[in-house]
């Protein structure tokens, strides 16, 4: 099995090689790997204590900040390093001011995750949820370094639990201790013998409540929606933007904000040509003026949808007619029903706001029109949802403060 894994990821490697020639994205994903033990070995100095945090991406971060920031307060003198496996997290954050040092983390080899550690010397290793790297906690366990996950959430079907998953297994075994989401994680590593777990909560409750009480101003956003019904579309892919032009031609009173998972601008064209013949504006190219009377606002751009939020009455997530649903707590925060696609289950807060009442998934656009107008005329469901979802988040902030103490 760990042959087998160790030609998947060159194969992986070498498919992203060859995607780099045309796609952006691998491109930073090659490019950023370049280099980065030399790197490494000059930017880092010997003999720091170093703490070392790694995400895969911009989520895993959002979930991780709240830890991360909480331990540079605790801990002021500590360095921290911060790793990221896709771009989408690297290229957003390479200048957080949170971290000391950011890098995209190397490949997962043998001799990687050895140079890595051998340069690097944390004097612990934090994870956030999804993150399992075989050779990289190896090393970690060999240099007896304290290794934590945190914001885990374990589902019967992952390999841990299979009968093939015996160098999963193994993983697990290199961390000190597992903070995971919820009870049913727990039990789950309780089958296979795993102990050292505390059901910490998720940590993103912590950074959305922190964003809503640090919101950003943004007077055109305030301005395009004014006193009307708004709905805030948030990382939306074109499946749900297909639904969302069609509701913009038949509910004409409703004020529609679209924030999309891409903002490059063959897509934006592309939302712009599904609502030709609509009073659109682009959020880069309006001022407070010119977006009163739009019924469309595009975000083009990225780092405030968590604070568009705040505008609206309900709130579309995206990706669920896809791999799955977008964060829905940034919405949550602020009070507001959500609904997105068929595609959440993979997320206890989206079965969670489901079963409470908070959230709606819907299977079409005529699911979607339903339950949109649905709140839009009835101010007790549309009260009732907004106090659900606001509740929840209320009622579940304090992981970090749990991992913390452990810490």
């Amino acid at each position: 099995m760990i042959v087998l894994y160790s030609v998947l990821l060159r194969i992986y490697f070498i498919l992203v090689l060859v995607a780099s020639i045309s796609n952006e994205k691998a491109k930073k994903w090659i490019r950023g790997r370049r280099g980065i033990f030399k790197k490494l070995r000059t930017q880092i100095p010997q003999g720091e204590n170093i703490v070392w945090f790694h995400c895969a991406s911009l989520g895993e971060f959002e979930q991780g900040r709240p830890v991360i920031e909480a331990y540079r307060k605790k801990y002021p003198s500590h360095k921290i390093l911060l790793t990221f496996f896709s771009p989408s997290g690297y290229e957003i954050r390479k200048n957080y001011e949170g971290a000391d040092y950011i890098y995209y983390l190397p490949l997962d080899t043998y001799y990687n995750a050895k140079r890595f550690i051998d340069i690097v010397k944390p004097q612990a290793a934090i994870f956030v949820k999804y993150e399992f790297w075989y050779f990289y906690l190896q090393a970690l366990r060999r240099n007896s370094i304290p290794t934590y996950v945190i914001s885990a959430i374990f589902r019967p079907n992952q390999a841990f639990f299979r009968w093939y998953g015996g160098m999963f297994r193994k993983m697990l075994k290199g961390y000190k201790q597992l903070f995971v989401q919820n009870q049913s994680s727990s039990d789950l590593l309780s089958t296979i013998g795993v102990s050292n777990v505390t059901i910490s909560g998720d940590t993103r409750f912590d950074r959305v409540a922190a964003i809503a009480e640090n919101v950003k101003q943004l007077p055109i956003v305030e301005s395009f929606v004014g006193d009307s019904f708004a709905l805030i579309a948030g990382s939306t892919w074109p499946d749900d933007e297909q639904l969302l032009a069609q509701l913009v031609n038949e509910v004409s009173d409703l004020k529609i904000v679209i924030a999309p998972h891409e903002i490059g601008e063959s897509h934006i064209q592309e939302i712009l040509g599904r609502l030709e013949g609509k009073n659109v504006v682009r959020y880069t190219q309006a001022d407070a003026i010119s977006v009163q009377d739009a019924q469309v606002l595009i975000v083009d751009t990225i780092g405030i949808l968590s604070s568009v939020y705040r505008f609206g009455k309900i709130a579309y997530i995206g990706g669920g007619f896809g791999v799955g649903i977008h964060n829905t707590l940034e919405a949550a925060t602020f009070g507001l029903p959500i609904v997105f696609g068929p595609n959440y289950q993979k997320f206890q807060e989206a079965k969670d706001l489901v079963a409470l009442g908070g959230a709606f998934s819907i299977q079409n656009y005529n699911q979607l029109s339903e339950v949109i107008c649905r709140l839009m005329k009835n101010t007790l469901t549309l009260d009732g949802a907004s106090q659900v979802s606001g509740r929840y988040i209320a009622e579940n902030v304090g992981a970090t403060a749990k991992i913390m103490q452990y810490l």
